[in-house]
């Protein structure tokens, strides 16, 4: 007589299936984001400099994120002071300093290269962590640092191999590194601020804050005749807007309510390959087995990271 099953074993089978719904979010948010790099470098080709672009991907992005605003925060308890002081502080760093520093950073180098620097992020959160927080660096941190920095190293070399100047693949790589050390520094902090205030409310208000700084970037180093630019680049940064900013931001929240942070992040490291194939499709950026297998050992390196971290 075959035994019936308990309920505990069947509440037990329901937690461990995982909604085909939130990975295909998660997957759309990763490909979203991925194309972001190919949207920039699409720009680039018309006369266009990354302060202006950014200032017109904020410009296009600040409605969506005031209606979410408006949306989160029904309700909600007033900000003191200081999480008004710590949401602008993050959202300088993050969402402002971090996306400037990656804009600069793609005019010298690939999409591919940039999104694959991008994904180091993991490993510098570690390094921080250790540095800032005294944390202890284990030995698969070790492995995965090892690992990762190994698979950028071969990147590299073949961004070299294929015609990149050296000077410009160095600045380039250098500024998406301070890109991620920016971004990953806001990882670090926010943690305890989206606990009091809520992750739509902070994430809008935070957007929001970064807007107003790109726009002043934007007024004070540049003249409003800057903005007297060819229609596609228009047509491009609200197409970054859109889907490379706000429907990525809301796809990979609501997949990660739906399947959990880890399940979450192992599907979204598609991102690099992504790009990489993006790259390829739309902007004519070499692929090689040497630049793939850099990517692959970069990705085991920081899914090393996150799947010892669970």
């Amino acid at each position: 007589m075959i035994p019936r099953p308990s309920d505990s074993d069947a509440a037990s089978a329901a937690a461990d299936r995982v909604p085909l719904s939130g990975i295909l979010l998660v997957l759309l948010a990763a490909a979203g984001f991925s194309a972001k790099a190919v949207i920039i470098k699409l720009a680039y080709r018309y006369t266009v400099d990354a302060g202006t672009l950014l200032a017109l991907r904020m410009i296009f992005s600040a409605p969506f994120f005031a209606v979410m605003a408006l949306w989160s925060g029904r309700g909600g308890s007033p900000l003191s002071r200081a999480d008004w002081g710590a949401v602008a502080a993050l959202g300088f760093v993050g969402y402002y300093l971090a996306s400037y520093l990656d804009f600069l950073g793609l005019v010298y180098i690939t999409a591919g290269l940039e999104r694959l620097i991008l994904f180091l992020y993991p490993t510098i959160v570690v390094l921080l962590s250790a540095w800032l927080l005294k944390t202890a660096i284990r030995a698969h941190h070790v492995v995965a640092l090892a690992l990762s920095y190994a698979g950028i190293a071969l990147v590299f070399r073949e961004s070299l191999v294929f015609g990149g100047a050296p000077r410009d693949v160095a600045i380039g790589g250098l500024l998406v590194f301070a890109s991620g050390v920016a971004y990953s520094v806001y990882l670090i902090g926010v943690g305890g601020v989206i606990a009091r205030i809520g992750a739509a409310r902070f994430t809008a208000y935070a957007m929001l804050a970064a807007c107003g700084f790109c726009l002043a970037q934007f007024l004070f180093t540049h003249r409003f005749a800057a903005l007297s630019l060819p229609l596609p680049v228009y047509a491009l940064s609200l197409l970054m807007a859109i889907v490379s900013t706000v429907l990525p931001a809301w796809f990979m929240s609501e997949g990660i309510r739906r399947v959990g942070a880890h399940r979450a992040a192992m599907a979204g490291s598609i991102g690099p390959v992504a790009t990489i194939l993006l790259g390829y499709w739309f902007l004519g950026e070499p692929v090689s087995l040497s630049q793939l297998a850099g990517a692959a050992v970069v990705l085991a390196g920081v899914t090393l990271v996150g799947v010892r971290a669970r």
